[in-house]
């Protein structure tokens, strides 16, 4: 399965300069990564539901090559990895939906799945475990 998800710059997500605040880049990558669940079958608002269970992010990191304005129409690639049994990361590609080959940010996550109440590391529920498995983010289309 491949996903590109599609997004544009809103004017919340800009600063006082016009250009896009950078944690707002971090929140666009996030709705690609809720979308991307939602898609492969996923019902967030159960997921998300259960207590004993969360996956926070544990790092993340994001470096510009060009800035992202107002009215910008972008593409977001994902490219999700497990590193263990209770951890994953996802880089993101961020372009130019009007030009793919306009590199404008690069992104990563990295996730950890733990009890809640112990706030000790757990294996990834199944649903996740399928998702990193089975989802391939399409990267033919952004280059």
């Amino acid at each position: 399965m491949s996903f590109t998800y599609n997004r544009t710059v809103r004017f919340h997500d800009t600063d006082a300069a016009g250009v896009v605040y950078f944690a707002n880049v971090l929140v666009m990558c996030h709705e690609a990564y809720e979308d991307s669940l939602a898609q492969t079958g996923i019902n967030l608002k159960t997921f998300l539901s259960n207590a004993a269970v969360a996956v926070p992010i544990i790092h993340s990191s994001i470096d510009f090559f060009q800035p992202l304005f107002c009215g910008d129409k972008l593409l977001i690639n994902g490219t999700p990895q497990r590193l263990s049994d209770s951890k994953f990361e996802i880089t993101y590609r961020v372009v130019d939906a009007a030009s793919p080959q306009r590199h404008l940010t690069t992104a990563l996550t990295r996730h950890v799945c733990i009890d809640t109440n112990t706030r000790t590391k757990i294996p990834l529920p199944e649903a996740m475990g399928d998702w990193l498995d089975h989802v391939r983010w399409n990267t033919d289309t952004i280059g």
